[in-house]
């Protein structure tokens, strides 16, 4: 059995913090500050090894904005999940995401931005792709995110996803890096 924790960033240890921010670089080649910010300022979860983070996730706030009319949703968006390469197909990623997934009363739709190497994993979840244009509301408007699109799964929160067009535009709020 994996044993998950979980916490809000304000409330973990700096010494998790930094061994999560020390997974990322080992999972990911490319993995920015950038993106690490991201992952701040929400919940987290993660199982540990030894003291080392082994497998993290987190769910942060962001807004979203859905449809011509840009109407708000709140948006809980998953960030940083990964599993050390030494401890990876263990269940410790299904394991995370299932804590994050029990966040998803709080928000009225759960989305992340999958890589390839982890879109299975969201698939077996029961994360679809959302279906129509991406875009960002950045400073100098309403941008599109074409790039983006495929990549971008979303997941009921308190709103069922019947209850939502998966074909309408959505757009995601401003922040550096990646913004999706």
């Amino acid at each position: 059995m994996v044993n998950v924790l979980t916490g809000h960033t304000a409330r973990l240890p700096a010494d998790v913090l930094a061994s999560a921010r020390a997974l990322m670089d080992a999972a990911f080649d490319d993995f920015e500050d950038d993106d690490w910010s991201h992952a701040l300022g929400g919940e987290h979860a993660y199982a540990l090894t030894d003291g080392q983070v082994v497998a993290h996730g987190s769910l942060v706030r962001r807004h979203c904005y859905l449809g011509a009319d840009l109407r708000p949703l709140r948006l809980g968006y998953v960030e940083a999940v990964a599993v050390h390469p030494a401890h990876q197909r263990r269940g410790l990623g299904t394991a995370v995401m299932a804590a994050l997934e029990e966040l998803a009363p709080a928000h009225d739709l759960l989305a992340l931005g999958a890589s390839d190497e982890g879109r299975a994993m969201y698939d077996a979840r029961g994360w679809v792709p959302w279906r129509g244009p991406l875009s960002v509301l950045g400073p100098r408007g309403v941008e599109r995110t074409a790039e983006e699109e495929g990549h971008v799964l979303v997941r009921p929160g308190c709103v069922p996803l019947d209850a939502l067009d998966l074909d309408a535009p959505l757009a995601c709020d401003w922040r550096d890096g990646d913004v999706w």
